[in-house]
């Protein structure tokens, strides 16, 4: 049997495989607002509406509409229009470039091609910006959600040497991190 095909019972109980994302959930001022941007804008069509007046998963009454638009991958991006006309709020101890949501588009001239067409549309876009492994764009929708596109500019086997160095790496920012603590301490 294959590690993935394990079953899990209280004598393995290792983690559950995650097969990837399903979908990713925000608040939304205005869901028609929402899809203009979503399905017009950016071409993630829009394929499930949920309307409620109860919250499934806590039962509280919160009237609301919930809306998914599909990506290429088959996994989505969702929406939660409340009816208050309001966005989520920022995080107010995060600095705004921190919260994101990134999404992978093919190639860098897809990523050319989806920031003139931003750009087109009245949203300011910064970027390209080079992260070494990946160039992205950067903007905000609507709702104030920090979006980025980006594409892979380097191969698998280059990431896989990262991934080898992944622990390793971050072992030495706890190190720093500590350091840092401590000099605050006594600075």
């Amino acid at each position: 049997m294959s590690r993935s095909a394990t079953p899990h019972t209280e004598a393995n109980a290792g983690p559950v495989p995650v097969l990837g994302l399903h979908h990713f959930a925000w608040r939304c001022r205005d869901a028609e607002e929402t899809r203009r941007f979503y399905e017009d804008l950016l071409g993630l069509p829009l394929v499930h509406v949920i309307k409620s007046d109860h919250v499934p998963s806590t039962g509280e009454y919160c009237p609301y509409v919930h809306i998914f638009f599909q990506m290429a991958d088959g996994s989505y991006i969702a929406f939660f229009d409340l009816g208050d006309d309001l966005a989520a709020a920022p995080s107010p101890n995060t600095p705004a470039w921190v919260n994101h949501l990134a999404l992978r588009v093919e190639s860098e001239a897809a990523l050319l091609a989806a920031k003139s067409r931003l750009e087109a549309a009245g949203v300011q876009v910064l970027g390209v910006t080079d992260h070494h492994i990946i160039h992205s764009i950067y903007f905000f929708d609507p709702n104030g959600i920090r979006l980025e596109l980006t594409t892979p500019t380097v191969s698998a086997d280059v990431m896989q040497a990262h991934a080898r160095n992944a622990h390793a790496d971050l072992d030495a920012w706890n190190e720093r991190k500590a350091q840092l603590r401590e000099e605050a301490r006594h600075g």
